[in-house]
């Protein structure tokens, strides 16, 4: 069952990337190897590229903390200390992917919404 919902999302999938004169979801049909395979692939372009464009650690609500700083706030697992110009002491975070806790923020990767590359 799980394979087949896997399949028809990998199918549905296929026909939003699909290339113009090829099969639509509603009707490709076609085995996983296949379908993979099938998937347009296109050599990476950075050009036009500016990270500067893209401003990330920014004070949204204008409370002297950038996001970054309210991110980690909000998930410390221990108290961080907030001192002026959001400075930021104390705390502990913990990495479900390596199953470390960290207590330097310097150390602490927080997922961008645009990639930096």
């Amino acid at each position: 069952m799980l394979l087949r919902r896997t399949l028809a999302v990998l199918v549905a999938v296929c026909g939003l990337l699909a290339v113009p004169g090829t099969a639509h979801a509603a009707t490709y049909s076609a085995p996983l190897v296949t379908a993979i395979s099938d998937l347009p692939v296109a050599t990476e372009s950075r050009t036009g590229y500016n990270r500067v464009l893209f401003p990330h650690w920014i004070d949204a609500d204008g409370d002297g903390c950038s996001t970054r700083n309210e991110v980690l706030i909000s998930e410390a697992d221990d108290p961080v200390t907030v001192g002026s110009g959001c400075s930021l002491s104390g705390g502990r975070w913990f990495s479900y992917y390596d199953r470390v806790s960290w207590t330097d923020t310097g150390r602490v990767d927080i997922d961008h919404m645009v990639p930096l590359a």
